[in-house]
Order: C-alpha cells, then structure tokens, then sequence
C-alpha cells in the first residue's frame, strides 16, 4: 500500500465466527476533527484485484468523514482461501459478520462493490436492507437478471464467464501463467493505461499466484449459477430491494448501458452515474471522479 501521512489505515484479520474464515480488512477513519464521523463505507474489490483497488480512494473518503473499511473477501487476497461456499450471499454474510459483529458497527453503512464485489454488495443490500443506507456497485453483469443472461453466452470479452466455470482445467492452464493471465484483463478492459503500473500488476500478480489463491477466484465464477438462482428466488420472495441504489459505472465501459436496466429489475429507488475518462477500473482510472460520485450519492442518504 501506498504510505500515508493521516489518517493512517490499519490493517488487521478478523475471524468469521463459525465458518473457519478469516477476512483481511482495511480500516481507515476520519480525522479527530471530523467526528462524531458521518458514516461507514464498505468498499468491496473484484476480480483480478483485492482491496488493493481502493489504495487511491481510502484516505479521501475518510478525510470527508467516513470510516472506510475495504475487505478482501474470502479467497482473495490475504484472506482465507477455503474449499467452497462462493455464493454471494456467503461471501456477504462474512462481510456482515465483520461490519456488525466483529467490529460492533450498529448503524446502517453504505455499500460499495466494483465487478464481483458489486454482486456481492447486492447481496449484501437484499439480504441485510434494514442495516444498508444505500448501496453502489456497478461494471458487473449480475446474476439473475437478464444482462448476465446476454452476457454469459453472447459477449466475447466475458470468455471468462465460461472458462472459470470448466471444472479444473483453468487451474491447470494457468498456474505458472498468472502474470500472462492477469494482465489480459487489464490491457482489455482499461481505458487509462497508465492507472495499473508494473508494480500493481505485480502486486496482483503476487497475491493471484499464492497456493489455492486462482482456485479460489474461479470458484467465485463456477457459483454464477446458484447466485442467479438466489436473486431470482430472492426477488419473487421479497420484490424489488428498497435501498436506495446507484449504479455506477465507467463512461467507457461495456458495463455503462445495462447499468440502469440491471438496478431497474431488482431495485426500487434507482440512480446511475458515470466515472469519466475511465472503463471498467473506475476507482484506479479516474479516483477522483469514483470519490467524487461516491460522495454525492452517500451524503444524500447519510
């Protein structure tokens, strides 16, 4: 991580009572002069990134009042790396564990997920809605809704929708490969070349290579299936999530147009927004423009 002078972020690893996991988090919180703070702001990472992504955005959204707290989720990272339980509602009840019993977080807090973390932030909205203010994810095809439908057979940039879910073989054709691998999705899918440098990718690169650490990432991908299944179930059960909802998305990206007829089939309250001069990295292409959207959506609903 990069260095900072104030506020500092701490670093720590909180058990997830009951499952054998356990999450690495960041947390960072506003200045003394800042308080009584204004809100938390859960920062939820995608794939090939970890919490990492947000090393930009972290001390920002403090300085404006918030404690930011940015997981890797299980799998990921410096988490752990169990056999199964990928599910989206999984991996966000291990969040809800950290936020509201781990770390005794009362209020309700505002959610923010970027590709597979933007699935997992509205599983975390639909599931615990009375402890969500509002909730932000985007540049994700979510499972359940008939984008994903498009997206998983019909877009050849999404190859990866299918590759991971192939039982073994990507484990086996891309060990030893991760860099060659990873840096695809960066090349592909950035519009600003220079927001992931060579020490990123490696930093990326590094945590991807760990044992069991890709094994892992595609599990997230081979649970797309039961993921759908619970939205859908989810959203005929309860109806349409009533948090209010911002899909946010990079003005270059593939992701931008389906953004509002994603949030329109689940959500009540729906806004999108677009992160300038960015595609799919939105919080390393343009951090400026993430923070700012970020901060115009959540001070409406603190």
């Amino acid at each position: 991580m990069e260095e900072q002078s104030y506020p500092p972020w701490t670093e720590r690893i909180a058990p997830i009572g009951g499952t054998g996991v356990r999450i690495h988090y960041l947390d960072c919180s506003p200045p003394p002069s800042e308080l009584p703070e204004r809100g938390v702001i859960l920062l939820i990472h995608g794939f090939p990134q970890t919490c990492y992504q947000f090393r930009h955005v972290l001390v920002p959204l403090a300085r404006a009042g918030y404690r930011v707290i940015a997981p890797d989720y299980r799998g990921a990272g410096k988490s752990s790396r169990p056999d199964g339980a990928f599910t989206k509602s999984v991996m966000a009840a291990d969040l809800s564990y950290l936020i509201h019993t781990h770390l005794g977080i009362r209020q309700s807090i505002h959610v923010v997920g970027h590709d597979i973390g933007g699935m997992v932030a509205h599983a975390y909205a639909s599931r615990y809605p009375d402890y969500v203010a509002s909730v932000i994810w985007g540049e994700c095809p979510l499972p359940g809704t008939k984008a994903y439908e498009r997206h998983k057979t019909m877009m050849p940039q999404q190859f990866h929708f299918v590759f991971h879910r192939v039982a073994d073989l990507p484990e086996a054709l891309v060990a030893g490969r991760e860099h060659i691998y990873l840096r695809h999705f960066f090349d592909k899918i950035s519009f600003n070349a220079q927001a992931i440098s060579q020490d990123d990718l490696e930093r990326y690169v590094g945590d991807y290579s760990q044992p069991g650490a890709m094994r892992c990432a595609f599990g997230v991908y081979r649970a797309f299936e039961t993921d759908a299944l619970e939205n859908r179930e989810w959203l005929m059960a309860n109806g349409k999530c009533r948090v209010p909802a911002l899909g946010l998305s990079g003005e270059l990206s593939l992701h931008a147009k389906e953004a509002a007829w994603m949030l329109d089939e689940m959500y009540e309250n729906v806004e999108t927004a677009l992160v300038c001069d960015s595609a799919h990295y939105i919080a390393e292409e343009n951090p400026e423009d993430f923070i700012r959207q970020v901060l115009a959506f959540v001070e409406r609903h603190s």
